[in-house]
């Protein structure tokens, strides 16, 4: 790990060498169909700092605590009880020591009813897939509910999980719900945006089976807090990069005491990586048991969505048989060099760097005090 004592201005001194890459996408998901992320090395092995581009410097500045601390270069990161692969933590069962791999789910994007069966056989042989709906909001909603009956003709045993991705007003919600409860839902994944509708929603479910889970709500330490303390959802998703790393993720699923699902945030296999390391910590409750099955399937399947990665698929974290290795990433040197993005994106994304890390340095001397 970093010397705590070394906390410099300027982030060249702590990530004097990366790489930032453009990711071709198989079909345009959340908007995009090229990801950009930012890579490099540390003591601990290859981390990924991805924030979307549309972030500020303090929401991003998480992301980058994240991947300072996967790479072994967060100073104090030895106190926040942050782990290399493979540190045992005990959960219900066994230790992470002992898991090699995790289960995921498919993602089925906002795509034709005709492309359903062409995308999801991309994954091969999974117990669970998550499919987007509220591309447009409400208006969204007939193509949705179509894409959904062909997906249960084709799937009629698969957990499905939906995601709106705070796509709906309150009322458009409880329509929506009504309307998506025929398809047997493991849980609905954020339909509205505030933490206050989310739990106003679950009120107004009135004994349908649609069981909530708590995506965009939770960016910061003290919101899966507020979610469990207004009785918004009953599951909480995590993931790595925006919580600020698996120590303060692994803090913040304890002191909540949902079940708890980790996700991608559209990463590389060096970014999925991190969050399988977190998925095995993950503890084995009754109600997670209730809720997501004995193994439940995390959201890093998402390697599939890529047309290249940063090493060969029959090395990177693409799903097989609907698992994924936990392991660490060594990006290919000639997919480093093949993938890189022009030099004003390059320089753009160097400006980025320095201010995330501006912001991000103020809390770690405060932490020293």
């Amino acid at each position: 790990m970093a010397d705590t004592e070394q906390i410099p201005e300027s982030i060249v001194e702590l990530v004097p060498n990366f790489q930032v890459l453009r990711l071709p996408m198989v079909t345009r998901f959340r908007g995009i169909t090229e990801r950009e992320i930012l890579l490099f090395e540390g003591p601990d092995g290859w981390a990924e700092f991805s924030p979307f581009t549309e972030y500020d410097a303090a929401e991003s500045s998480r992301w980058l605590r994240a991947a300072l601390e996967f790479a072994g270069l967060l100073p104090g990161a030895a106190e926040t009880g942050s782990s290399a692969v493979g540190q045992s933590i005990d959960t219900s069962a066994q230790s992470a020591a002992a898991v090699r791999s995790v289960a995921v789910n498919a993602t089925l994007p906002a795509c034709a009813t005709s492309e359903v069966e062409s995308i999801l056989a991309r994954y091969g042989p999974v117990s669970t897939v998550k499919a987007k709906v509220a591309e447009h909001g409400i208006d969204s909603l007939p193509g949705d509910v179509e894409r959904l009956r062909e997906f249960r003709r084709l799937f009629p045993s698969t957990a499905l999980r939906l995601d709106a991705n705070a796509g709906y007003t309150l009322p458009e919600a409880l329509r929506a719900c009504t309307e998506f409860a025929e398809f047997d839902l493991q849980y609905f994944e954020q339909p509205v945006a505030a933490v206050e509708d989310m739990a106003r929603l679950r009120e107004k479910l009135d004994g349908l089976p649609v069981i909530l889970a708590a995506d965009e709500s939770i960016r910061k330490a003290e919101d899966p807090l507020r979610v469990a303390e207004l009785g918004a959802a009953e599951v909480v998703i995590v993931k790595v990069q925006p919580l600020g790393g698996i120590a303060a993720a692994r803090s913040i699923i304890e002191a909540c005491g949902l079940p708890a699902v980790v996700s991608s945030a559209l990463e590389s296999s060096v970014g999925l990586a991190a969050g399988a390391q977190l998925a095995v910590t993950l503890p084995r409750t009754p109600m997670s048991r209730e809720i997501l099955g004995e193994h439940p399937a995390c959201g890093l399947g998402t390697g599939r969505l890529f047309v290249e990665d940063v090493v060969s698929a029959d090395l990177s974290l693409r799903p097989v048989d609907g698992q994924i290795p936990v392991t660490r990433i060594v990006p290919d040197p000639q997919r480093l060099e093949r993938l890189a993005v022009d030099p004003g994106r390059f320089d753009w994304w160097s400006t980025r760097l320095q201010e995330c890390w501006s912001a991000l340095r103020p809390s770690l001397l405060s932490s020293r005090s």
